[in-house]
């Protein structure tokens, strides 16, 4: 038997993989090795049957070789990139701006199709990527299914067009983007790439600056599944000899603009090839004809034209032919490769769990247990494949099968009913024909398994038609008929409030359709012949799908998710051990709840706020605090070598120091360069003349340093890098120093809106996972709460039952974000809460236990916003406030509640005049709405507006 593995997760998903598990069958055990995998795939050993058959690895060289070339060009920072490239490249590098990372499989992605079009040539020299055997060149992106695959087109998107629209005469970009998909569950899926759809990816998961946001809108974005690609007269055909249609006709109407270079996006490329009738062995003439068209369709385009690039995304880009899985059918062009088994070692996927062995005593030869491969059993392949009717009994091992599965899934169901969700967990089997699945589904429908109840309801049952599904995957237009209606359940399988949320267990045949994206399935039955490893990691797939991402405090790594397999041989994947263990802790889904609309609530989106200063500036001394540094973050030597043939040569190796030259470098110059930063922030707030201005603030840094406000703490017996380090941290220093230039000098705040989101609410809140304990709530528009200690669910226990709370939410994923310095350093800040008091003052709370500078500096730059916002006054009264106990929390809102009874809201009707001044006279006289989710009085007083 093969050795188990305590856990398969052991990479960092935001970084390299440093390491990977290998099998030594020699040792029947898998040995940690210290390097990253390297790209390739496992094939069968001819005439083996063994469990804990090694296979042969067939190595992708041409990804390895452009991988070393990448990650070179990664650590020189990218020569050659256009500045616009180097901009996105940082901003997608840099954490800050999006509360969901991109992971490193993502990043390596798009970064290789960068270098392929960007890098030096000098650099690609040796580097030839094959053709497809057409006129337009293709590259291939492997990704494992599950681990954002639609993220690297999104990234791919914003670097084509925007680099089109601001260098337009480049001709290795383009804004005009064709994406092809295999269906419309696929296509339906690739709507996010439309910048102007509302759950678009680019906004989701930013990606990129709002400086740039508005170029993207200038893209022509086309999306299709491959049907629409058949000559439109015989569209409606299945195959189709082609037609009279020129090829600029064939292009207007798929493309719909007369605008030649275009980019295409091959979504599940694999599809789209061009292969002969000996490596297509496994598909039928009909299947291969469809396929054929894929690829005609784009060979039109190109004619008329002019394809660009080609770039082909699949996790298995190996051309159908079934029982081979070897270099002759894998696509030649492929660049880069994350493969299934890198994204479980890193976690990006669920791990899963072979059946290895039970107690029955009755193993074949290969000393591995009947339900490894359930359908190869003497027993119950000849069963499966004879011409039974749908109410005869399945064989007794399959029974015996379900029993086991079906209550390991009862106790998983248990499990996520006791943590309170919403979905239930999901079985999924795959049958090898018709009249299987038809019994499979009898024998549940009648209820054939004792105790599996919850299985077998009708409401909880699915039976997928191939037939009818694939009928529903070519129709262009959605329909109401029969086919589209099981597309939708399909489609919405796990998804809280859509015709599959509560769909339990799925029988379908040979394969579920690409693009189904479930991240509830934790259960599967294999009921069907598995010839290759490409299709079991196929089906195993189609399980994969994490429901949380979520990184373990204590390992950094991510906690595995299983999904528990009977039936699929998965031979060359590692699969955790050990005897079963407790099922996954399933996730919650968190999202806003449109049923508690009443409750949204909504702030400002301001990008930065904006000062009017004194006409002399004047800092309180005693007041101000000493900036710590430390040495050890600058450098003053570097250390040069030599380069023969690549190499470093040490015995040539020189130095450049610094320390000789430290009395030639102007301290004064550095101070001038460093605040006129500063000089260019406050300018657009000064009333005076623009040289006071600089004089001032030169003067105050200047006062600043040789009070010796500026304390390197490690070197206090060394002047010369004392003087170092101080000029290497003048930016720190001057920010330092502007602090408290504006909050001694600052007259007005004004507030400056995001102009692509002047308002962010509750209702933006992207739908995500958690499985943190989470409690429900009647006050917030958030369906259910996750809460990180006792203190905090003590504090939202108190906004449920204190009156003067009318909502509230916490600031987890609703992108309330506060900007603030801190020793020189632009930080986030994200408040606990954000509470709508009776008095229709809106509170943001913060719950601390212990507090300490930064904590008070947050504060500080809190108390700026809240100070704005008011300033400003068109949105509602806002103040701000800490807990260090949950017993203040009550003490703070009676506070507040209090303090603003007298409102200075001001109402008046512009028909006939009247006047209210306190919120109890609004309250009766004109009466409130909500815009937005901030309650504001009604224009009219209410007489008026009944009249």
């Amino acid at each position: 038997m093969p050795a188990e593995i305590p856990n398969l997760i052991i990479c960092n998903p935001y970084e390299m993989p440093d390491k990977h598990w290998r099998y030594d069958r020699s040792k029947r055990e898998f040995d940690l090795i210290n390097e990253r995998r390297p790209a390739g795939y496992l094939i069968a050993t001819p005439d083996s049957k063994s469990i804990d058959d090694p296979g042969i690895f067939q190595e992708i060289k041409l990804v390895n070789r452009i991988r070393k070339r990448v990650d070179k060009w990664r650590d020189n920072d990218y020569p050659g990139i256009t500045g616009i490239t180097r901009n996105l490249l940082e901003f997608w590098k840099n954490d800050k701006h999006r509360e969901n990372r991109f992971f490193f499989c993502q990043m390596e992605a798009i970064e290789t199709l960068i270098w392929l079009v960007e890098g030096n040539s000098a650099e690609k020299q040796g580097i030839r990527i094959p053709s497809d055997g057409g006129d337009f060149a293709r590259w291939c992106s492997k990704m494992a299914t599950g681990i954002g695959k639609t993220i690297v087109m999104g990234m791919l998107v914003v670097w084509q067009v925007v680099n089109k629209i601001t260098y337009p005469h480049d001709v290795r970009f383009s804004k005009n983007i064709l994406v092809m998909a295999p269906g419309l569950t696929v296509k339906s899926r690739l709507q996010v790439l439309h910048p102007t759809s509302k759950d678009n990816i680019y906004d989701e998961f930013v990606m990129m600056p709002d400086s740039l946001r508005e170029k993207l809108h200038r893209a022509n974005i086309t999306i299709h599944n491959w049907h629409t690609l058949l000559p439109e007269e015989d569209s409606h055909k299945n195959v189709v000899k082609l037609g009279p249609e020129s090829n600029d006709a064939f292009s207007r109407r798929i493309l719909g603009h007369n605008l030649e270079k275009i980019i295409v996006i091959n979504d599940e490329a694999h599809h789209a090839y061009r292969a002969n009738d000996e490596q297509a062995l496994d598909i039928t003439k009909k299947e291969r004809e469809r396929d054929k068209r894929w690829i005609e369709g784009l060979d039109k385009i190109n004619n008329a034209r002019n394809i660009v690039h080609c770039f082909d995304f699949s996790a298995t880009p190996f051309i159908p032919s079934g029982k081979r899985v070897s270099e002759d059918t894998l696509f030649g062009w492929i660049v880069s490769d994350f493969s299934l088994n890198d994204a479980i070692e890193s976690g990006l996927t669920k791990t899963p769990r072979i059946v290895i062995q039970d107690d029955a005593n009755n193993f074949p030869k290969e000393d591995k247990s009947r339900f490894y491969h359930i359908y190869n059993d003497e027993e119950v392949k000849p069963d499966l494949n004879r011409q039974a009717k749908p109410e005869e009994p399945l064989p007794d091992l399959v029974a015996n099968a379900y029993m086991l599965l079906g209550i390991d899934w009862a106790e998983t169901k248990k499990l996520w009913d006791k943590n309170n969700s919403r979905i239930p967990p999901v079985m999924i089997t795959v049958c090898n024909n018709t009249k299987t699945a038809a019994r499979v589904m009898h024998s549940f429908e009648n209820e054939r398994f004792e105790l599996l109840e919850e299985l077998s309801k009708a409401e909880h049952l699915l039976h997928i038609d191939s037939n009818t599904i694939k009928k529903a995957e070519e129709q262009e237009q959605s329909g109401t008929g029969e086919e589209e209606e099981l597309r939708r359940i399909v489609d919405t399988v796990g998804k809280i409030g859509k015709p599959g949320e509560q769909i339990r267990n799925i029988i379908a045949v040979q394969m579920l359709s690409e693009g189904w994206d479930a991240r509830n399935v934790t259960h599967i039955m294999g009921l069907r012949a598995f010839s290759s490893q490409l299709l079991c990691e196929q089906v195993v797939g189609r399980g994969l799908r994490r429901t949380s991402y979520e990184i373990d405090s204590k390992s950094g790594l991510y906690s595995p998710e299983y999904v528990n397999v009977f039936g699929v041989p998965f031979t060359f994947l590692p699969h955790e051990g050990g005897g079963g263990g407790p099922p996954s802790k399933p996730t919650t889904t968190i999202e806003p709840d449109p049923d508690k609309i009443q409750h949204e609530i909504s702030w400002p989106n301001i990008d930065r706020i904006d000062m009017e200063y004194s006409p002399k500036l004047e800092i309180d001394w005693s007041k101000t605090k000493p900036l710590l540094i430390n040495s050890d973050q600058i450098s003053i030597t570097a250390s040069m070598a030599d380069i023969i043939d690549g190499k470093a040569v040490v015995k040539t190796m020189s130095d450049i120091d610094l320390s000789s030259w430290h009395d030639n470098l102007r301290f004064q110059r550095m101070i001038f360069l460093a605040t006129k930063d500063i000089y260019l922030e406050m300018l657009p707030g000064w009333k005076g003349t623009k040289d006071f201005l600089l004089a001032q603030i030169i003067s105050l840094v200047e006062r600043f340093i040789h009070l010796e406000k500026v304390i390197v703490e490690d070197v206090k017996n060394d002047p010369m890098r004392t003087k170092m380090s101080m000029l290497f941290n003048m930016q720190k220093i001057v920010k330092h120093v502007f602090e408290y230039i504006t909050d001694s000098n600052t007259e007005k705040l004004l507030i400056q809106l995001n102009d692509f989101k002047p308002i962010k609410s509750t209702s933006d809140m992207r739908i995500w996972n958690t499985k943190k304990p989470v409690v429900h709530n009647k006050k917030s528009h958030i369906n259910q709460t996750p809460y990180d200690s006792t203190w905090e669910l003590a504090a939202i226990q108190e906004f449920e039952r204190n009156a003067n709370v009318i909502s509230w939410v916490k600031n987890d994923h609703i992108g309330f974000v506060i900007k603030y310095l801190y020793n020189g350093i632009l930080h986030d800040y994200w408040p606990d809460f954000i509470i709508r008091l009776e008095n229709n003052v809106t509170l943001v709370l913060e719950i601390k236990g212990v507090d300490d500078d930064m904590n008070r500096k947050k504060r500080d730059y809190l108390k700026r916003w809240v100070n704005a916002v008011n300033t400003d006054g068109n949105y509602g009264t806002w103040v701000w406030d800490v807990a260090f106990s949950p017993n203040t929390v009550k003490s703070i809102i009676s506070k507040h509640a209090k303090s603003h009874e007298s409102s200075t809201e001001y109402a008046k009707c512009p028909k006939c005049a009247k006047i209210a001044l306190s919120r109890k006279n609004i309250e009766k006289k004109f009466g409130y709405r909500n815009i937005n989710g901030i309650t504001k009085p009604q224009s009219w007083c209410r007489n008026c507006r009944m009249q």
